[in-house]
């Protein structure tokens, strides 16, 4: 299936082992989330996360334009980011992104997909138009005990803010820290 809209195209090399695509050219392209492949995202999100995300949460990504996208690899839907803009108390002229999800099937890790979809969402936080309130800061929770989002995320420039006991009642990791990176 062909993405709705490419954002972004490139031709890459790829040396893999284990299960991971055997492709010596692949095409990595970003597409906007529409009505019509919203189950895409939902699908994924199934399979990444261990939170059941609800119908409210699905139709509030098909409003935040730019931070929300699905990732192809060779045409097939291989990840995703969903965000949210959340205004600062008292503070009109500023806003915070709030990372809501981000993720790569497992065989599709280590290709440079999700620092692809990182990097998106970070470039355009900067770029936030001057008729909207400026993106302060970029943040997430992430398991304490998920040393690979930690790693990806710390390589971003991201930074622990605080550590949340309990944050996550429902999983036998229950604690979480919340990660933020701070724009310029």
């Amino acid at each position: 299936m062909t993405p709705p809209a490419i954002n972004m195209n490139s031709t890459a090399s790829a040396t893999t082992t284990g299960d991971k695509p055997k492709s010596s050219a692949f095409r990595i392209g970003l597409g906007d989330i529409t009505v019509n492949n919203l189950g895409q995202i939902k699908r994924l999100n199934t399979v990444l996360f261990p939170v059941v995300y609800n119908s409210s949460f699905y139709k509030e990504i098909l409003e935040v334009g730019e931070f929300a996208k699905i990732i192809y690899f060779n045409d097939v839907c291989v990840g995703g980011v969903c965000c949210r803009k959340e205004p600062i108390a008292g503070d009109k002229s500023s806003q915070n992104l709030y990372i809501a999800t981000l993720g790569v099937l497992a065989p599709y890790r280590r290709l440079g997909l999700g620092s692809r979809l990182l990097t998106h969402i970070l470039e355009n936080a900067e770029l936030t138009s001057s008729s909207e309130p400026k993106i302060g800061k970029v943040y997430l929770h992430v398991q304490k005990t998920n040393e690979e989002a930690l790693e990806f995320y710390k390589k971003h420039g991201f930074q622990i803010a605080e550590t949340l006991e309990n944050y996550y009642p429902q999983f036998d990791d229950k604690d979480a820290y919340r990660l933020e990176k701070v724009l310029n």
